[in-house]
C-alpha cells in the first residue's frame, strides 16, 4: 500500500478554485468588484511566478470570511461549487484516482488554497484525506486568520511530514501529482513525481530531472 498524493488546483480540476472563488464573488457583487478584482488577479499572477506572499494573500481571501455568518458562506460556496467547479472536474483525474483505491494506496489532496473553499472539493472525488490552509474558526465564525503553517511551498513538506508522523506512516513508494512549480519542494521527497499539465518551469525541472509528465486534461 502506497501513498498517493494529489494537488487540487490545476491538477485534478482544470483551474484555479482560490482564483475562481474570487471571481464569484466579484460576479456576484459580494465584494467591491474593481479593487477586488485587481488584488484577486495580482495575487494570482504573484503564485503563478512563484513569488507570492503568503501572509499578505490569507489575509486578503479570509477576510471575506469574517465578514458572513456560517450558513450564509456555506449556501454561496454550494453555489459556487455547482456552477463553477463540477464542470472542471476531469474525468481522467476521476480514473487515475480509482486507480490508486484499487491498489488500495492512501489518497491525499494537499493544496494551499484554504479548507472552506477545497473541502467540498475534495469530496466530490471522494478522496478521505485532505491538508489545506486552514481558516481561523473562533466560536462558529471565521476571524480573517489563519492557523498553522500554510499549505504552501515548503509548507506542504512540514503539514505532510506532521500528518506522516501523526498516522505512523512514511513516503516509500510514494506518488505525488502536481501542476506547479511551487510544489518542487514536495515532488522531491516522494518515490514517483508526476508533472501534470505543468507550467513551464516544473516542466523544465521535470524534464531536467527524468520524471514523469502526464496531462489529465
Amino acid at each position: 500500500m502506497s501513498l498517493a498524493i494529489f494537488d487540487l488546483d490545476n491538477t485534478l480540476i482544470s483551474d484555479d478554485s482560490d482564483h475562481l472563488w474570487g471571481e464569484f464573488l466579484v460576479e456576484q457583487k459580494l465584494v467591491d468588484a474593481d479593487d477586488y478584482a485587481h488584488m484577486n488577479t495580482q495575487f494570482y499572477e504573484d503564485y503563478c511566478q512563484g513569488k507570492l506572499n503568503i501572509d499578505q494573500y490569507l489575509k486578503f481571501a479570509l477576510s471575506f470570511l469574517a465578514e458572513h455568518g456560517i450558513e450564509q458562506l456555506n449556501k454561496w460556496r454550494a453555489q459556487f461549487v455547482d456552477e463553477k467547479i463540477k464542470p472542471l472536474l476531469l474525468p481522467a483525474a476521476s480514473k487515475l484516482i480509482e486507480k490508486h483505491r484499487s491498489q488500495d494506496d492512501t489518497l491525499i489532496v494537499i493544496t494551499a488554497t484554504n479548507r472552506f473553499v477545497t473541502e467540498p472539493i475534495v469530496q466530490l472525488y471522494n478522496i478521505p484525506h485532505m491538508l489545506a490552509t486552514e481558516p481561523e474558526m473562533v466560536n462558529g465564525q471565521y476571524t480573517g486568520d489563519y492557523v498553522a503553517e500554510p499549505c504552501y511551498q515548503h509548507g506542504k513538506v512540514i503539514r505532510l511530514d506532521r500528518w506522516l508522523a501523526d498516522n505512523n506512516m512514511d513516503l516509500e513508494d510514494s506518488y505525488f501529482y502536481s501542476d506547479s512549480h511551487n510544489d518542487i519542494p514536495l515532488l522531491e521527497r516522494v518515490s514517483h513525481p508526476y508533472a501534470v499539465d505543468p507550467d513551464d518551469k516544473l516542466r523544465q525541472h521535470a524534464e531536467q530531472h527524468n520524471w514523469s509528465i502526464i496531462s489529465l486534461r
